[in-house]
């Protein structure tokens, strides 16, 4: 059975601040409720109460709908919220309002001025920090903070035609609602840059493979131009020469197709070469590259004196299980090793970012170095060791005998 557990170490790196995030703002609307349950019930009374905590509830609704869309829209889901952040802004006026006015107008007594002044501040703080988190830009979190403390200070003053007490309650508005308001700025941003910096990884991964690609074209044209530019022009001088009824025209299509044929040997080299990967070139790139990305790894033993078969298909599983530390892992140790045991070379590459990995048979990447492994009557293994711990074991028989056992 997933337990919870389980299904947080699921999640990616963006998808974990992702949730934090979200539940983070989302206790925000059960902190609002619970900071004015006891004030409200125990001072204002039963009826005054009630309908002070039906406002604040109301408050709060909005709030964790106005957080659940803003999070969607920082991360590119959805449309920004405008018409629910303009209504989120006006319940909390209302409310904020009702408040100050029943500290004027309602019951006398300092329980109910407590109550009432419980929920003005709360309204007012978490209303504020809801808001700018759906915004951008600093000077609209500024002005959104600063238009609150003003229009509260405004109404204060109209209420009580004091202008202490406005300055005061303008004072303690932009005071509250700014740090609260920074905290969500701050978390806005922090979500950005996690997916940003994620994104930057998958494109680093696909302009490797594109270079690759590149790599392969030029290999390609070099091979094939040049030729392909005498067989054109032996091809025309035969044409030229058959028109002529010389003999010399046999000639040289006889060297058209030796050229032909040259070519072709010459581009099944290219892409032998491609296909055969060098296992000692592919760990110290999975070295380089792993470090680069900063994550510590660790490449143990060597691949000299191998056969050329047995390196190239493990060569190809250092690429894959790179690859997928890098996309799938949150992993910030990485430790590759090779060794011959029993007439077998074992490769194992064990790293500590197993949310993401991909587990047991899954995964296209996976099902590949199987089918290079079964070539060469080598297997594979994968799967999690330990918590948070993910191993994969590539076994091949070697060939023949005579090849030196590497120490791990």
């Amino acid at each position: 059975m997933r337990g919870p557990g389980t299904w947080w170490r699921g999640k990616s790196t963006p998808a974990k601040v992702e949730t934090y995030t979200r539940w983070s703002f989302h206790f925000f609307a059960v902190m609002e409720v619970a900071t004015v349950a006891l004030p409200v019930t125990g001072a204002a009374g039963p009826e005054l109460g009630g309908w002070l905590m039906l406002m604040v509830c109301a408050h709060a609704m909005v709030c964790a709908l106005v957080v659940s869309r803003t999070v969607d829209w920082i991360c590119g889901r959805r449309e920004q919220p405008v018409r629910l952040l303009c209504t989120l802004g006006a319940v909390t006026a209302a409310v904020s309002t009702t408040a100050l006015a029943v500290v004027e107008y309602g019951p006398k007594g300092d329980g109910v001025d407590s109550a009432a002044g419980s929920v003005f501040s709360v309204v007012m703080f978490f209303g504020v920090a809801n808001i700018a988190l759906g915004v951008r830009g600093r000077r609209r979190v500024y002005a959104i903070v600063a238009g609150f403390a003003a229009g509260s200070a405004l109404v204060v003053f109209l209420l009580s035609r004091s202008a202490l007490a406005a300055l005061v309650i303008g004072l303690i508005v932009l005071l509250g609602s700014g740090l609260l308001a920074f905290i969500g700025v701050f978390s806005a941003w922090l979500l950005r840059a996690v997916y940003e910096l994620d994104e930057a990884r998958e494109t680093r991964a696909r302009l490797a493979v594109a270079e690759e690609r590149l790599r392969f074209g030029r290999d390609l044209h070099d091979v094939m131009g040049r030729n392909l530019a005498v067989i054109a022009l032996k091809s025309e001088l035969a044409v030229q020469l058959a028109r002529r009824g010389r003999p010399e025209a046999v000639e040289q299509m006889i060297e058209v197709q030796r050229i032909a044929q040259e070519s072709q040997r010459e581009v099944r080299d290219v892409v032998r070469g491609y296909r055969e990967a060098d296992l000692g070139v592919e760990l110290a790139g999975a070295q380089g590259v792993l470090t680069a990305a900063g994550i510590e790894c660790e490449v143990t033993g060597e691949a000299a004196g191998l056969p050329a078969e047995v390196q190239s298909a493990l060569a190809w599983v250092v690429r894959e299980a790179t690859t997928n530390v890098l996309r799938h892992g949150d992993a910030g140790r990485c430790a590759v090793g090779v060794r011959v045991s029993e007439g077998h070379v074992v490769l194992t590459v064990e790293n500590d970012g197993a949310a993401g990995a991909p587990h047991g048979g899954g995964g296209s990447g996976l099902a590949g170095l199987r089918e290079r492994l079964a070539a060469v009557d080598g297997t594979l293994e994968v799967g999690l060791v330990e918590e948070g711990v993910f191993r994969l074991v590539a076994q091949v028989p070697l060939a023949g005998a005579g090849v030196a056992e590497v120490a791990v």
